[in-house]
């Protein structure tokens, strides 16, 4: 699981517990600018295949965590539980997207889509 917080100019991921060694990552920070969308969305963390790894853990139905390649894009995981699965789409950045696991999905989604576009 991971802990968003937003600052004034960036969103902060600090990846918890020993998710930090499954994603050989401790945290992700992005400038709020670079935020394309940011969606509660589970399905998308569903299944078994999530790309290929670079480096990262795929324990099918356990967890995916760390740097996956899906479509010739870098796209960063730490889920769990599917049900509680955000994306936040990016540009201009290394990854592609983020897909993490959070307390409260849909209240964390709408925050950070508030804070990068100010609706």
């Amino acid at each position: 699981m991971t802990t968003v917080t937003i600052e004034e100019t960036a969103l902060t991921i600090e990846v918890e517990g020993l998710d930090k060694i499954w994603a050989l990552k401790s945290h992700l920070t992005i400038p709020l600018r670079h935020i394309a969308e940011a969606r509660y969305d589970p399905e998308a963390a569903r299944g078994w295949w999530h790309g290929i790894r670079m480096p990262g853990t795929q324990i099918p139905g356990v967890i995916t965590a760390g740097t996956f390649y899906q479509a010739g894009n870098r796209v960063f995981w730490d889920v769990h539980n599917p049900d509680n699965a955000i994306v936040i789409m990016l540009h201009d950045e290394t990854y592609h997207e983020l897909v993490i696991e959070v307390e409260d999905p849909e209240a964390t989604a709408a925050e950070i889509s508030r804070a990068a576009h100010g609706s």
